[in-house]
């Protein structure tokens, strides 16, 4: 149901660099860009996560509760997924592990503050 989901950055190029990183884990690639937003996703008909400047001209500041959920289809992809944005700078938010009977998710906040949720979709 949800088609593309934005997240505001400061600093499209160091945040475009973090992301393509971090996504190629999962083997998202660029799917657009522009000088104002980057977007990648599995395919160019696939849902996207947008990177984007805002367009009022204010700085980007994470969103309290917001949170942007990345689906996968193993455990390993959730560990390699929490591992790697570890590795590129990002805060622990939440280990791999259960979350509740048959929820196995991680959490983490991108450099700018963004948080992030990887699970495994059954």
């Amino acid at each position: 149901m949800i088609g593309y989901v934005c997240i505001g950055t400061n600093d499209l190029p160091r945040a475009g660099k973090y992301y393509d990183a971090l996504l190629a884990v999962i083997g998202a690639t660029r799917q657009g860009e522009t000088e104002r937003y980057i977007g990648w996703g599995m395919s160019p008909s696939d849902s996207l996560l947008l990177l984007i400047k805002p367009l009022d001209g204010k700085p980007a500041t994470a969103g309290n509760g917001t949170m942007v959920s990345l689906t996968v289809d193993s455990k390993a992809k959730v560990d390699a997924l929490y591992e790697k944005a570890l590795a590129l700078g990002s805060k622990d938010e939440g280990p791999p592990g259960l979350r509740g009977a048959d929820f196995y998710a991680a959490y983490f906040r991108d450099p700018e503050g963004h948080k992030l949720a990887v699970y495994l979709s059954n």
